[in-house]
């Protein structure tokens, strides 16, 4: 017996109508007042396919927050978030959010696996880490703290309230990691959010949208409380950055970007440029220096604004400093290699363009796209060196004023500047940092030596003795986050700093149970 498709139709037809029965018959959920939910109605489908979740069918109101058209994804997040805050309490928001950790974390190979291979920078170990570092360390409702104030005049607290919708963008250097550890935090705060994602990772950055809609419904959470445009580009960008219905824009990237955002006349989280000076004294351990500078540094290949982009070491210990980086995986350019490397990593900016992270069109070189997140390894090859042990970091000897310093290259290369004393290395860190306030390190046992960079550089994070990396919880204290607001000073993002303060005030003594 041969079927037709007209009778495969009318079986489907039939089988959906029965469930839109069903659900109709008895509501899902009781909100907070007793109310009442009705239960969406599910929608007749007209050739659908087959999404990348097994046994789910794309809804024809977008692929599970993915949407066409960036205002049809405006509109989906605007009212999922209206739902949200009506009908989720603070302890079905953890809820989701233990979901979203969940799901994140049996995925993480796979996540990082496809943004290697879309992006083709950084290291697939590395970014399965980041991975990891947003899903446990990323703050959620426990951020949110309420304050209170009581005296002879009554009782104030103050509550950390949600703006509604955030429109956020996204940099290729850590693309489906900012959109979890966004995700996380603007959630928790009881917001949705609507991402422009870099053109470069929109394929990964799509299913991982897909995945975290995919557990915030099966934790019985709304649809589309996270959302993307499928094509992301500069038009798509505007209509985030002018729809009425955005509160609040967040953006992580270069400095452009944030100016940009600041442009808007809304309220604007931006994270900026980097390029974190690392200075190491005459009391450093020198051996754990080393290691924890090449740990910090080549590190996804160096792509985070975090990274060690440039070392000031005294001149007493900086022979050591370059024997124990040898024996810990780094390689030394000669001079010669450095010229050669240069040759292709940089490009003469005849333009006046900027190019990754910095604004700064004034200087002569920028760096060559294509060298940006490479492998130590490819670098080698081009040069024509063989090596038997695995490199993880190509240091060099430069001065001051070599691009290398000046740029955030986002590259496996590592300049060495030999200086003669603590204020000449603070001089040129300070310098060299660019005032983006982004991060620092230095390794010393010195106290006073510690304090008089700290402040000196006035930078976001300041780390002492460890590695870049422990900055933002990995491998030292405290929470994580990819979106690191220098700019606008909101510093180390969490749920807290995605919320408005309101104040609610009971006046003459109310409450109060002393005399």
């Amino acid at each position: 017996m041969q079927i037709s498709e007209r009778d495969i139709q009318t079986i489907v037809d039939a089988v959906l109508k029965n469930i839109n029965d069903k659900l109709n018959e008895k509501p899902t959920r009781v909100n907070r007042n007793q109310q009442t939910v009705t239960p969406m109605k599910l929608k007749t489908i007209v050739g659908t396919r087959e999404s990348n979740f097994p046994g789910v069918v794309e809804q024809e109101s977008g692929d599970f927050g993915v949407f066409k058209d960036m205002e049809a994804a405006i509109a989906a997040s605007d009212r999922a978030q209206k739902e949200f805050v009506k009908n989720f309490q603070l302890k079905d928001r953890e809820k989701i959010i233990s979901a979203i950790r969940k799901t994140v974390l049996e995925h993480k190979e796979e996540l990082a696996r496809r943004v290697y291979e879309e992006t083709k920078i950084g290291r697939y170990a590395d970014k399965v880490a980041k991975h990891e570092l947003v899903a446990l360390k990323t703050p959620g409702t426990e951020d949110l703290q309420t304050l209170a104030h009581s005296g002879d005049d009554g009782l104030t607290i103050i509550e950390q309230a949600p703006f509604g919708l955030i429109g956020a963008i996204t940099p290729v250097t850590n693309p489906t990691e900012t959109i979890i550890n966004n995700a996380i935090g603007m959630l928790a705060a009881g917001n949705a959010v609507v991402f422009n994602v870099h053109p470069s990772s929109k394929q990964s950055c799509a299913y991982a949208v897909k995945l975290l809609n995919q557990a915030i419904i099966a934790a019985g959470g709304p649809e589309n409380l996270v959302t993307m445009v499928q094509e992301p580009t500069m038009d798509t960008l505007q209509q985030l950055i002018d729809s009425p219905k955005v509160k609040l824009l967040v953006g992580t990237g270069g400095a452009g970007l944030v100016r940009t955002l600041l442009k808007s006349g809304k309220k604007v989280i931006g994270a900026g440029a980097g390029n974190p000076p690392v200075i190491v004294d005459d009391t450093a351990d020198i051996e754990q220096a080393a290691k924890l500078i090449i740990e910090g540094a080549s590190f996804d290949n160096n792509l985070l604004c975090i990274a060690e982009k440039e070392v000031f070491a005294f001149n007493s210990i900086f022979d050591e400093l370059v024997f124990q980086m040898l024996n810990n995986g780094a390689y030394m350019l000669s001079q010669q290699q450095l010229t050669e490397l240069m040759s292709f990593a940089l490009e003469e900016n005849h333009e006046r363009r900027s190019r990754g992270c910095s604004l700064d069109t004034r200087r002569k070189y920028r760096v060559s796209k294509q060298w940006v997140g490479k492998d130590a390894a490819m670098f080698l090859e081009r040069l024509g060196v063989q090596t038997e042990q695995e490199v993880k970091l190509l240091i060099c000897e430069v001065d001051f004023d070599h691009p290398f310093v000046q740029l955030e290259q986002m590259m496996p290369v590592l300049p060495l500047v030999r200086v003669n004393s603590l204020d000449e290395a603070i001089d040129l860190a300070v310098k060299a940092e660019h005032g983006n306030r982004h991060t620092a390190v230095m390794h010393s046992k010195n106290v006073d030596h510690l304090t008089r960079f700290a402040r000196a550089i006035d930078t976001t994070i300041f780390v002492k003795n460890a590695s870049s990396l422990a900055g933002v919880g990995y491998g030292g204290e405290g929470h994580t986050t990819m979106t690191i607001a220098g700019p606008t000073g909101e510093g180390i993002t969490s749920a807290r700093t995605f919320t408005r303060q309101r104040r609610c005030v009971l006046a003459e003594g109310g409450f109060r149970i002393i005399g």
